[in-house]
Formats: structure tokens, sequence, C-alpha cells
């Protein structure tokens, strides 16, 4: 059974306990339904879908992003134009532009843990909201959000649960939750911290060095 996580709370992913030769980082999302009302009748109110981006940066033991690539492409960030990271141990599973109607993860990042290379001490998880600020749109109207790890034999082994609340209501990216070396181990962290930008490119500027 799966350790239902809150802010801040960490749990081991220890070896012996579960398969991490590839870790599944689930993200799921739904967004609310728009109230349609009469002038939302009349004129066709529909609103505009979400598109909510996984992104994962590759960081050292000083939490620094060493290799931007070429306007980030093919360095240590995967993102929706670099999905896949050189080393081939981390990538995206690609982007869901719509969001999600059941329970299924809507995007993913696999993770082969036991080949990550030495250099990299953490894998820190962000989601944005893609043009989010241009389409006024916010977390304040998203949904059953969460993000969860599942070993290689498909067992979920700690989840993340975000319920839309007003504090969210100007808020466009996320850091969701890292992932990070301790000793032969690695760690699993809920993290939860929203900002206004809808764009990571401004929150991975704090960990260039």
């Amino acid at each position: 059974m799966a350790i239902n996580l809150q802010k801040g709370q960490t749990i081991n992913l220890r070896k012996e306990e579960c398969d991490l030769s590839k870790v599944t980082i689930g993200l799921g999302w739904h967004v609310k339904e728009a109230k349609k009302g009469f002038f939302g009748s009349v004129f066709g109110g529909k609103e505009e879908d979400y598109d909510l981006d996984a992104i994962a940066f590759l960081m050292d033991d000083q939490d620094k992003v060493r290799d931007l690539g070429t306007k980030l492409v093919g360095g240590d960030v995967v993102f929706f134009n670099s999905k896949k990271h050189p080393s081939g141990t981390v990538w995206s599973s690609g982007d869901n532009i719509v969001g999600g109607t059941g329970d299924a993860d809507c995007e993913q990042i696999i993770c082969l843990l036991t080949k990550v290379p030495q250099k990299y001490a953490k894998i820190l998880f962000i989601v944005s909201i893609y043009q989010g600020i241009q389409k006024n749109q916010s977390f304040g109207n998203v949904e059953k959000a969460y993000i969860r790890a599942v070993d290689a034999k498909g067992k979920e082994l700690a989840r993340f649960d975000l319920s839309s609340e007003p504090s969210f209501a100007n808020k466009r990216s996320m850091v969701f939750a890292e992932m990070y070396r301790y000793g032969d181990e690695w760690k699993f962290r809920a993290l939860g911290d929203a900002e206004e930008t809808d764009s990571f490119v401004e929150i991975i500027k704090r960990y260039i060095p």
C-alpha cells in the first residue's frame, strides 16, 4: 500500500523493499468544469484546455543544474522539447495537453534510478501550466492533482495529493516533489511549493551555478 505523503514528508526508496531499476513518477490532474449558465450558453463560453507540463531537473550535490544544453535541449533538463536525458536514464512519456478524466496518469517521467550517473544527487520535479498567464489559468481551477512514485513491478510507493485551494488562485507553476540520494539509497520528498510564473525557465534560474 502506498504511503500518502503530506507536504515536506519524506520516505526512503529502499532497494530491498522495491525495484528501483525503473521508477515512474506519475502526475495527474483534472480541471473543474466551467460553469455554463445562460451567458455561457449564448456566447459559447467554453474554457480552454489546461496544458500542464511535467519537467525534471537533474542536479548535483550542490543543488545545481550544470548542463543547460543548447537552449535547454540536450542538457540536464527533461521537458517537452527535450524528452530524454543524454544519459538515457530519465525521460518523459510525452506531452498531455488536456489533463485527465479518470485515474490514469496524465504525464509520466521515468527514472532508471540504479543507473542514474553518480554525479547527479537530486532530481527535482516541476509542473507548469503552459501559457497560464496568457490564458488566465491557474492551479486554483485544477483539482485531483497528484504526484506518485511507482516501482518497476508496478507497486505504488508514495503519493502526494494536492486539492485545489484559494492560495493557488494565481499560481501557475509548482515544485511538486524531489528524489535525492542518501548514501546508497534514494529518498522521495513531497514539496508542493506553488509560484505565480507559468515558465519553468524562471524557476531554473535559481539552480544555475
